[in-house]
């Protein structure tokens, strides 16, 4: 990566010149598209402002002829997913102080465990096999074909031995 202030030839001075002025004009476009992502004022100027600073720095990387507007776009699409999965794997602040404080004792967690695995031995042996294919995150579809039934019965199924372990647990669970 360049700095911006460093020297640059003097046959792509002007050309260099031409695409900044350029970009500044796409400017109000660019904070046009950061509203899809972002609501705030103030979200939506840093993000405008980071994806301007990445151009400006990546700016012999563009290729002349193809739309800057859409190269433009792109970066700021790329820097605002970023943002956004780097936000969800590691909360900031509050929210991570908070994880640390309030985890629930993990014996608490392993007798409800014991309890829910009786409940489900209970079960009958259709019931069971549908209701922990469909909690895995099996699709329905998929779960009634290894299932051999329907989709109908397969949610018949789910439902009946929910409404069983609900009346079996009580309450328990919930907490």
């Amino acid at each position: 990566m360049r700095p911006l202030s460093s020297p640059r030839p003097a046959s792509r001075c002007k050309e260099t010149s031409a695409l900044e002025s350029e970009i500044a004009c796409l400017t109000p476009a660019l904070r046009a598209f950061a509203r899809r992502f972002v609501r705030n004022d103030d979200d939506v100027d840093d993000l405008v402002q980071e994806t301007l600073l990445k151009a400006l720095n990546s700016l012999h990387l563009y290729q002349p002829g193809t739309s800057l507007k859409s190269w433009l776009f792109t970066i700021l699409r790329n820097t605002f997913c970023t943002h956004y999965r780097r936000k969800k794997r590691e909360p900031a602040g509050v929210d991570a102080a908070m994880e640390e404080i309030a985890t629930a004792p993990t014996q608490e967690w392993a007798l409800k465990e014991r309890e829910l695995q009786r409940a489900l031995t209970l079960l009958s042996e259709d019931r069971r096999r549908a209701l922990t294919l469909v909690a895995a995150g099996t699709s329905y579809e998929d779960a009634a074909s290894m299932c051999g039934c329907r989709i109908g019965t397969l949610k018949s199924r789910v439902s009946r031995a929910r409404e069983s372990l609900q009346s079996l647990l009580g309450n328990y669970l919930s907490d």
